[in-house]
């Protein structure tokens, strides 16, 4: 388990590379769910999302002849956007694996970055690839099964702690589980009374199918939002998760993507699914907790085109 004396250490070294991203209160969003509300835009954040600060933290520890070999990631987008930027700008050589289902625009980003592409048909091929691949020599940069990285994540907690007013209740994403078991470990040791919640997406559910199973299981993954897709959450993960989360809700896809045009409409700002289930899971823990609620949403990332966003609103019939 992560102490609070890990995660600061960290900032202090990722600091001159990664974004101090804005916390602010919300009028629109406190008008929408009738409660205050305060967003962290790591939206704003380098590469635009949170990983830049895990993918940074891991590169800064590398040595001498790991920086030389070069590194590799599994990505169904934003990971492979921070580790691809961040290698370049530290000078490592970086291999990323996607699955085809990854947005064009992630892809493309990865490529414009220097780093070099493998497409696989699925996550699951994803990282198998990337096993293959470490034999080669190639230092895993794995999106949240390493300390290195969830401490760097957590940082996004010690910023929400010192900027935010007030709060009772904050609602992080999870995919395999990196940001809020940072999150979490943070706002436990310097907020503890703040509840901290989860939400995922159907089709995306290995972190509650984890807690239900009492430990990391494989699951199918059927879920649009490839960002937050994780084939099975880790030991890791899963053990701060279970510690420190009140719960992780689950949401529809559809209601994901509302979430996105929600934050559009009433935040006016750009976000992509990942983020835009953050509202939906808010309006239930709004009506677990009553009007005392106040509310902290730690906005994950804003890397989907316009296109995307387009097409799953007329997927789900949203205009």
């Amino acid at each position: 388990m992560l102490g609070v004396s890990d995660i600061e250490a960290t900032a202090e070294r990722i600091a001159g590379h990664v974004v101090r991203t804005p916390t602010l209160a919300s009028p629109g969003l406190t008008a929408l769910l009738g409660v205050p509300v305060t967003v962290k835009l790591e939206s704003l954040q380098r590469t635009g999302s949170f990983k830049a600060r895990g993918a940074t933290a891991k590169l800064l520890s590398l040595g001498r002849a790991e920086r030389a070999a070069g590194v590799v990631a599994v990505s169904g987008g934003n990971h492979g956007i921070a580790v691809a930027v961040m290698s370049a700008a530290l000078d490592v050589k970086a291999t990323v694996v996607m699955p085809r289902s990854a947005p064009a625009r992630s892809v493309a980003i990865v490529e414009e970055a220097g780093a070099s592409v493998r497409l696989t048909d699925g996550m699951a091929e994803a990282f198998a690839l990337v096993d293959r691949l470490r034999e080669d020599g190639l230092t895993l940069v794995h999106p949240f099964d390493d300390p290195a990285v969830v401490a760097g994540q957590g940082t996004v907690g010690l910023e929400l702690d010192e900027d935010a007013d007030e709060l009772t209740d904050v609602v992080v994403s999870v995919g395999g589980g990196g940001l809020i078991s940072g999150v979490a470990a943070a706002l436990r040791a310097r907020r503890p009374g703040v509840r901290v919640w989860g939400v995922e997406t159907e089709g995306a559910e290995a972190m509650s199918r984890a807690l239900a199973a009492g430990g990391p299981v494989p699951v199918e993954l059927s879920s649009v939002v490839s960002t937050l897709s994780a084939p099975a959450v880790s030991q890791l993960t899963y053990d701060h998760v279970a510690a420190l989360v009140d719960e992780v809700l689950v949401v529809p896809d559809r209601e994901a993507v509302r979430g996105s045009v929600e934050f559009a409409e009433h935040a006016k700002a750009w976000t992509e699914p990942a983020a835009g289930c953050l509202l939906p899971a808010a309006r239930r823990v709004v009506e677990r907790v009553g009007d005392g609620a106040r509310i902290g949403l730690v906005v994950c990332g804003g890397n989907a085109s316009t296109g995307d966003i387009s097409s799953w609103v007329e997927r789900f019939g949203l205009r």
